[in-house]
């Protein structure tokens, strides 16, 4: 019997068993491992704290001036108010704490050599980018949900009383709250897929960085015209549409946007399609 057929055989008695070969992981060992690194890198800690921060003390902070100011206030203020996106002022800068998460998520394994080791075990690179996304994606949706909905129900109480507050139950509300936890999730799975292909924390930062914020400033050189047709496809204007209880179709600057879900499944082609071109590009580069 010759290596090659002890090898196999080796391999087709681990099958068996539903279980990899030694030194491969299948998607059950591949998303424990993610999980593991993931919980255990000071840096999850840190950035899920900054947009816990951001996102729950921003708002805080945004109604109770609200509140404070309220009577003091002129009359558009007081017309074109918005509760609930007042209490979710602070998804801003929560999209880019989960952003850099997501960055460190790939790219982190990058810079410390360990993508090597993480590679050797699963050969499958698509498989590996696949339970990383899952296990990052789950960790944000759980923290982004709880996050946002505290935010909206603090910021909410502290309206009442002095301004007109809003609740879940009326129209858009609750679209509204639930769709700022989706849109962190989502931009922060935009943010690893472009870690995966720029593979450098800096880089991969800047780029996001850029796409979010720098992005709609260039975009202000244009001819109007032009902006208004291209402002609706921005991230930035995507996840601040969502999180509005405005009607479906809305002005922004004097653009027409999409509807909020129609957006965020834009938003979600986006990312689909970074992480499509993030495995094409793992499989085919070396380590």
């Amino acid at each position: 019997m010759t290596i090659a057929e002890t090898g196999r055989r080796g391999d087709d008695r681990w099958a068996g068993r539903g279980q990899p070969p030694p030194g491969h992981y299948g998607p059950i060992q591949l998303i424990a491992s993610e999980w593991t690194k993931l919980r255990t890198v000071r840096s999850t800690i840190w950035t899920l704290v900054v947009t816990v921060a951001a996102v729950i003390g921003i708002g805080a902070l945004a109604t109770a001036v609200t509140a404070a100011h309220w009577r003091s206030g002129g009359i558009a203020d007081h017309i074109g108010f918005d509760p609930t996106a007042r209490s979710l002022a602070g998804l801003f800068l929560g999209q880019i704490s989960i952003g850099v998460l997501g960055v460190l998520t790939m790219s982190a394994e990058y810079s410390t050599g360990t993508i090597r080791s993480t590679l050797a075990a699963a050969p499958n690179r698509p498989l590996v980018l696949a339970c990383k996304a899952l296990v990052f994606g789950a960790v944000a949706l759980v923290t982004s949900e709880v996050i946002t909905f505290a935010a909206f129900l603090l910021g909410q109480d502290l309206l009442k009383g002095t301004t007109p507050y809003a609740s879940l139950g009326q129209p858009g509300v609750l679209r509204a709250v639930a769709g700022a936890g989706l849109v962190l999730t989502v931009v922060g799975l935009f943010a690893l897929a472009l870690a995966t292909i720029i593979r450098h924390t800096a880089g991969a930062i800047a780029a996001y960085v850029g796409v979010m914020l720098v992005l709609p400033l260039i975009l202000q050189a244009f001819p109007v015209s032009f902006q208004h047709g291209v402002i609706k496809f921005l991230p930035l204007v995507i996840a601040e549409n969502m999180t509005a209880t405005r009607p479906a179709v809305t002005d922004f600057g004097g653009a027409v946007l999409f509807s909020p879900w129609v957006g965020f499944l834009i938003l979600c082609c986006y990312t689909l399609a970074l992480l499509a071109i993030g495995a094409t590009v793992l499989t085919r580069r070396d380590a």
